[in-house]
């Protein structure tokens, strides 16, 4: 604040050439530099030290606050007495520089997306913890940077670019919606809480609170966004912010609970338009080729086992010294801190023997060794499905192979629009050119008849960890039996894993014939021809159908 301030002229006699003007303090200091707080008393104040003096008097004697500042135009000041227009463009002049942010020196970084990224200073501040730079060392995209070199990028540059875009956009809907009353304040809260989002993340990012946490510690419901919540209370303390947030005209602690809620939702509770279906859209396709790739899955269920396994041996020391492993640094934020993708390399570099076994697990990952995918199938509806379900049916064997439940991995991935079942566009409202004062609900059937009619599914895809020829055809014969068992879509390689089996189930045939008939809770095939004689299954239902 102080470097932005202009002080009164002074002489400071002849001048000896040319100068560059040096940093100036302001003689009038504003209390609050949120100016929807103004009384007419700091409206005043801003008045003198614009150099506006000779209009406070008529500002005082129409009681003008703050709230009011952002409604005048040139008329309205022409009304109130002011004639000569370029006394009006100057009082306007300094009143827009209320609501725009770029009113105090910031650092430049050159960002490969965005090009030259200004950024505010406190958001400097907060980049330069040991708590962001933390972001530096985990990966956006977890293990898929195994699948795809060059998804190497980490969450450090991603949040960056987030609390980047995120003051763009307060500062485009302040140009174009100036009855929004958007303050400077404001912008600078939305940009932290941008900047600030995925301080929770843990190694690797969501395969840590997807896949580890869960694993490790069932019992525990936790989300990075909760632990970024945590993680940016830690931030404030553990350096000392907030006095460097008050003298940057953010009001505390009002606006941290406004970060922390556009960061993790509100906290008092449990928890044009073409355009944005191609968004939603897109992000299923990037889900679908990308960040749930087949291999990629493989190796991020890889490195969890190993880190399940390695969990009690790993030792971080937290607040006051206590000392916490993998799964529970997600209770202390210092010993969080220390935890980065980093864990990788400790574990595969160690000669302890107590982390023998995920050792080798890694070291599996590096040279190649992956478990094997022996299929991918959808259920009809939205159900939990785990290795207990999958091997229920006991040990099978097959030419003198057993299968043990041990052999296999089961993950459930659900890809959806970011609101499961639901349409996410139906929760957002819309503004018309002819009236952009309000809001309207458009439904899918006026955008298109190629929308999707479900925005949610499961895929099921089963791991087989042994990877001799004879062990594996076995297990994918298995996986289709499993299927046909459950009613489950026919995986797409069926017909030539299991001529045998496929033909069994009706709804499965090509040529869409045959129906399933339900008799007394039995799931009834028709007569189909299998080797050119008639054969005949009954399937029992599930469990959650009787």
């Amino acid at each position: 604040m102080e470097s932005r301030k202009r002080p009164l002229e002074a002489d400071s006699g002849p001048s000896n050439g040319f100068q560059t003007p040096e940093k100036r303090v302001s003689a009038v200091r504003l209390p609050d530099s949120d100016y929807m707080r103004w009384g007419v008393e700091e409206t005043c104040q801003f008045l003198l030290k614009e150099g506006l003096s000779k209009w406070v008097a008529l500002f005082k004697d129409q009681n003008l606050s703050g709230v009011g500042l952002r409604y005048l135009s040139d008329d309205q000041l022409e009304k109130l007495g002011i004639k000569k227009l370029g006394d009006r463009l100057e009082i306007l002049h300094s009143l827009r520089k209320l609501w725009q942010i770029k009113s105090e020196p910031s650092k430049v970084f050159n960002d490969p997306i965005h090009g030259h990224v200004e950024l505010h200073p406190l958001l400097i501040k907060i980049i330069d913890t040991p708590q962001f730079q933390r972001l530096r060392y985990i990966k956006q995209l977890g293990g898929i940077y195994f699948v795809f070199p060059g998804a190497s990028h980490n969450r450090f540059e991603h949040s960056i670019g987030v609390g980047h875009l995120a003051g763009q956009l307060l500062q485009a809907l302040n140009e174009r919606q100036p009855e929004l009353l958007i303050s400077s304040r404001d912008i600078l809260c939305v940009q932290i809480a941008g900047l600030c989002h995925d301080l929770g993340h843990g190694p690797f990012s969501h395969m840590f609170d997807g896949m580890f946490i869960p694993k490790a510690r069932p019992d525990v419901k936790w989300k990075h966004e909760n632990a970024s919540v945590l993680m940016f209370d830690y931030l404030v303390t553990d350096n000392n912010l907030e006095p460097v947030m008050k003298q940057h005209g953010l009001v505390l602690p009002e606006d941290l609970d406004f970060i922390k809620e556009q960061i993790a939702g509100p906290l008092d509770t449990n928890v044009e338009v073409g355009n944005l279906y191609d968004m939603f859209h897109t992000r299923n396709c990037l889900h679908r080729r990308a960040y749930q790739h087949k291999v990629g899955n493989i190796i991020e269920t890889m490195i969890t086992e190993a880190f399940f396994k390695a969990d009690p041996y790993i030792k971080i020391q937290g607040a006051g010294g206590k000392i916490f492993t993998l799964s529970t640094a997600i209770d202390d934020m210092e010993a969080y801190t220390k935890l980065t993708d980093h864990v990788f390399e400790q574990i595969l570099n160690s000669s302890s023997p107590e982390l023998a076994e995920a050792r080798q697990i890694l070291q599996n990952i590096l040279r190649r060794r992956l478990y094997k995918c022996v299929g991918q199938t959808q259920p009809n509806k939205s159900m939990e499905v785990t290795r207990v379900c999958y091997t229920s049916i006991g040990p099978s064997g097959a030419q003198d192979v057993i299968l043990q439940p041990e052999d296999f991995v089961v993950n459930v991935i659900v890809m959806d629009y970011g609101m499961k079942e639901k349409n996410p566009i139906n929760n957002v409202r819309f503004y018309c050119k002819s009236d952009p004062t309000t809001a309207i609900q458009i439904r899918k059937s006026q955008v298109s008849k190629l929308l999707p009619e479900r925005f949610a599914e499961q895929l099921i895809r089963v791991f087989f960890k042994k990877t001799d020829d004879r062990s594996l055809a076995a297990a994918k014969k298995h996986f289709i039996q499993w299927c046909m068992n459950n009613n489950f879509s026919k995986p797409q390689d069926g017909d030539i894993i299991a001529p045998e089996l496929t033909p069994l189930k009706a709804s499965w045939a090509n040529n869409n014939e045959g129906e399933t008939g339900e008799v007394d809770g039995i799931r009834e095939l028709n007569h189909v021809s299998v080797n050119g004689e008639k054969a005949k299954v009954q399937l029992f239902k599930e469990e959650e159908e009787q």
